[in-house]
């Protein structure tokens, strides 16, 4: 029941700029973190940032200084900022929700709610 939907996505130059976007709805209690990963063709997918309830963040070392993850004004969206991209940073990008969620008929527990994935390509 838990829906996560990521946007944003699209084709820049080298040097351009991209701002993703995530939204996540559906019969949940509560958000413990919000972060994004990206999976390139051929690759593991990696992580890439997250921001904890409470605005903690943590960035891989490969986008530490150019992607900035923050919160929106509502507590389910969350968005990454993504500035001198480069073609290495060409890949699917996924946001991931840590959601507190109904378990069983009386229960709860936390889900790893993915979004379908957004194409960043970057053009050299």
């Amino acid at each position: 029941q838990v829906q996560v939907v990521d946007s944003g996505g699209g084709s820049v130059q080298v040097g351009g700029s991209l701002r993703l976007s995530c939204a996540v709805s559906g019969a949940i209690f509560g958000i413990e973190r919000m972060g994004w990963y990206r999976q390139a063709p051929g690759e593991q997918r990696e992580f890439v940032a997250t921001i904890a309830r409470g605005g903690s963040t943590t960035y891989a070392d490969s986008v530490k200084g150019r992607f900035t993850i923050s919160r929106g004004n509502a507590e389910n969206t969350v968005y990454l900022q993504m500035d001198s991209l480069k073609p290495e940073d060409t890949a699917v990008y996924y946001c991931k929700a840590d959601a507190i969620a109904p378990y069983g008929s009386t229960g709860y527990r936390t889900y790893d709610c993915w979004g379908q994935g957004t194409q960043v390509t970057v053009s050299s």
